[in-house]
């Protein structure tokens, strides 16, 4: 990766997070911890990785990109603010009555949402069925299924990486956020998933595991999954931080769902834009 675009990638992924941060203290609350986290991935795929048309969302030949983790909206909004999908003046009617932007991902009202997420362990088997559809229809258009470490404990996501295994869905890569957390504890402990790297290569897919926060690291998997010629599905897990970028936020022992003082989504904020000031000088 060149240096120009390293620092563009880290400049966009400083953006959605930023966006993030201002959408959560419009509420006063949300999943900022995965939206921190998850932004760097997200950079990419939206500033390298996604083949798509802003001002077009529904263009026939994009790569669709799913969010099954549909708690994960205000990050996915802040990644279609920073891609240009939708305008930045709306993340301030972020979860407000008759808003775009719905504190659950809904595809009924956003622009570039293609599906209803929310229901852990459903987007999987959604994106078979859009892969094997785009296939039938000779379109190349890549099929994304962005989910959280939480849907391992769901039969469903099992059951459809073996159907896309089955069918040999070289259109499909699958996106985990191995962030260790979830509603009700640990993920580990709420339901043990390790060692994943062998679970998905026993299921037929192509594996590989990434620091989710290290942005190199990040667009090469994309590549890698992008170009590989077996015609089979592929798999990204992505190790994260939740708060990634916001110290005070990172070391929290509960960061499922963030509520903060008033004052502190201020000091995010603040602390945020130091850090990427810093690293533009460095």
């Amino acid at each position: 990766m060149s240096d120009n675009h390293n620092t563009e990638l880290r400049e966009r992924a400083y953006r959605i997070r930023r966006y993030a941060l201002r959408m959560g203290e419009v509420q006063g609350q949300g999943y900022i911890g995965q939206a921190l986290g998850w932004a760097d991935v997200l950079a990419v795929a939206w500033g390298h990785a996604l083949n798509y048309r802003a001002n077009e969302p529904q263009w026939e030949g994009r790569d669709r990109f799913l969010l099954s983790h549909g708690h994960y909206a205000i990050a996915f909004y802040a990644a279609l603010i920073e891609a240009g999908v939708i305008p930045e003046s709306e993340l301030e009617t972020y979860g407000s009555d008759d808003s775009r932007l719905p504190m659950s991902g809904m595809a009924t009202y956003t622009p570039g949402m293609e599906i209803s997420g929310g229901s852990l362990g459903q987007g999987l088997a959604i994106a078979v069925g859009m892969a094997l559809a785009l296939r039938h229809k000779r379109n190349p258009a890549f099929v994304y299924n962005s989910m959280s470490d939480g849907e391992l404990d769901e039969g469903s996501t099992w059951e459809a990486a073996m159907g896309a295994a089955h069918h040999g869905l070289g259109n499909l890569i699958c996106l985990v956020d191995i962030n260790k957390q979830q509603a009700d504890g640990p993920s580990g402990q709420v339901m043990g998933f390790e060692p994943l790297a062998d679970k998905w290569a026993a299921f037929g897919w192509h594996v590989q595991r990434v620091n989710g926060n290290d942005l190199p690291a990040v667009r090469a998997a994309f590549d890698a999954a992008r170009q590989l010629a077996e015609p089979r599905p592929r798999v990204i897990l992505f190790d994260t931080l939740m708060g990634c970028g916001v110290p005070f936020l990172e070391q929290r022992e509960k960061n499922h769902f963030i509520r903060v003082d008033p004052p502190e989504w201020q000091q995010a904020l603040q602390v945020l834009d130091a850090s990427q000031t810093q690293g533009a000088t460095a």
